[in-house]
């Protein structure tokens, strides 16, 4: 679905939007792998998680600061994975022509109200509006994370937990029509974060796009399954 590397004999990017992590050394297989296929492998450190940050985001600001670093770029790909993959589909949505191809890997954006991402989003919240009144107590805020599930933001600042808070409540559904983007969407078949619902509904919204299930996969299989994700991109390139 997008064009080849070299047919300017300019060598074309695919740029990499991580998820909620703070450091991206685990896509350097993947990265590894594609960058073979004769693309340059441009992987964005993001604000307040691989890039510091001294403010408070919204999504509408991450794809501010997307577009600026790759509005310039001829037929960029896109690879977003997780809440990376939330940015990635709200910057398409809303710059449906600049992008010559979409992959996104277990992709965060579709809003859902069950028990435990109700207390999730509560729990945010929470800490958002309190901040160290409450969560000063290493117990007490321990206790937060494991209520809601979520130890793996335990590492956030201040700032970026109101950050994680107004991500989580968007609800980017509806928009889902707008990406007109060619997009490959892969998904872990176990995948507990965002579970493959998500991917078909996806899929079905977006209609230039196709889904690839990788079994036993969870929510991050180009960690996991490096070289059939790489298989899958290649395919599309």
């Amino acid at each position: 679905m997008a064009k080849t590397p070299n047919t300017m004999g300019i060598m074309k990017k695919i740029f990499i939007v991580h998820g909620w992590t703070y450091t991206t050394e685990k896509w350097s297989e993947l990265s590894s792998l594609l960058s073979m296929s004769g693309y340059e492998i441009v992987s964005l450190t993001v604000p307040g998680l691989t890039e510091k940050t001294d403010k408070v985001w919204t999504l509408d600001m991450y794809v501010e600061w997307l577009h600026e670093k790759i509005s310039h770029e001829e037929d960029p790909i896109l690879i977003g994975h997780s809440n990376g993959g939330r940015i990635a589909l709200a910057y398409c949505a809303a710059h449906p022509h600049i992008i010559s191809l979409l992959v996104l890997i277990g992709s965060a954006g579709i809003y859902h109200n069950e028990l435990p991402i109700r207390i999730k989003r509560a729990v945010f919240g929470m800490l958002a509006k309190i901040g160290k009144k409450l969560t000063s107590s290493d117990k007490m805020r321990n206790l937060l994370y494991k209520v809601a599930r979520v130890q793996d933001y335990n590492k956030a600042t201040p700032i970026m937990k109101e950050t994680m808070h107004n991500l989580i409540t968007v609800d980017l559904t509806e928009k889902l029509e707008l990406v007109s983007t060619p997009t490959l969407l892969i998904w872990g078949e176990k995948d507990t974060a965002t579970p493959l619902s998500d991917g078909l509904l996806i899929q079905k919204k977006i209609k230039n796009s196709k889904l690839y299930t990788i079994k036993d996969a969870g929510h991050s299989p180009h960690f996991t399954h490096a070289k059939e994700v790489a298989e899958q991109i290649i395919k599309e390139l």
